[in-house]
């Protein structure tokens, strides 16, 4: 049965973005005008805090989060989620500040969270692609994708994935506070809370474009992360058969 989604609040952690900032931030309102931003910013040193504030002044539905230094990923939407607590928000959309998450799918998102928990943009659904990719980046993303559903049992194509759309509610029952993972083990670390948990969760397919400017995070301390986290969880975890939701949306 859908439910309504009520406030929406899409977040943006940025560190060095500023070339990508206010076309996302165009492009975001087009798509969906009744969504509100936050822009959660590591104290960029090209400005990107700057310009986030600039932006916020002109347009109400924009807030900047400022934090004192780069200290990753995980603990950047750590802290968001305490804020869209605070601020009475609904839904928590993440987002990546480069271009990658095109905001025209995020309509599409939100429609699946209707019925859902937890939507995930995936690119390894039926649909889903990636442009500009090179053939190494592709397999070490299929990869990493299929090594964490053998290791934790979770019929997720796309766990890694950084475009999704939580219902707040999910996100008060997670015990944040225990979780370690920064960089992109994070969002692996979270979808698998959610579906052990007995939530709904739904991939919906997206495009997935590389970025057009600035510097990717993704590094090798990030990737051996990932690895060695999904690797001990996967040890612990217990065998047992579960019977939760898991769909894909086209």
């Amino acid at each position: 049965m859908s439910r309504a989604l009520g406030r929406v609040l899409v977040v943006v952690p940025t560190y060095d973005e500023r070339d990508n900032l206010a076309p996302l931030v165009t492009r975001l309102f087009a798509a969906v005008p009744e969504a509100d931003l936050l822009v959660v910013d590591d104290a960029s040193p090209d400005g990107t805090g700057e310009l986030a504030d600039e932006l916020a002044a002109a347009d109400p539905r924009i807030s900047v989060l400022h934090r004192e230094g780069k200290a990753g990923l995980g603990a950047a939407y750590t802290a968001a989620f305490a804020w869209a607590r605070e601020h009475g928000y609904d839904v928590v959309v993440e987002m990546d500040a480069d271009g990658s998450h095109l905001p025209e799918q995020l309509p599409r998102l939100l429609t699946a969270l209707q019925d859902a928990d937890l939507v995930l943009g995936s690119r390894w659904v039926p649909g889903g692609s990636v442009v500009n990719w090179p053939r190494s980046r592709e397999l070490l993303s299929r990869g990493g994708n299929a090594y964490t559903r053998t290791l934790l049992g979770m019929p997720l194509k796309d766990a890694t994935g950084g475009f999704r759309a939580y219902r707040r509610s999910v996100l008060d029952e997670l015990p944040l506070a225990q979780v370690a993972s920064q960089g992109y083990c994070f969002q692996v670390d979270l979808a698998w809370r959610t579906w052990k948990a007995g939530y709904d969760v739904v991939e919906v397919p997206i495009t997935f474009v590389e970025r057009e400017r600035g510097v990717s995070k993704m590094s090798r301390d990030i990737v051996l992360e990932a690895l060695w986290r999904v690797s001990w969880w996967g040890l612990r975890r217990s065998r047992g058969r579960r019977a939760v939701r898991v769909r894909t949306q086209a």
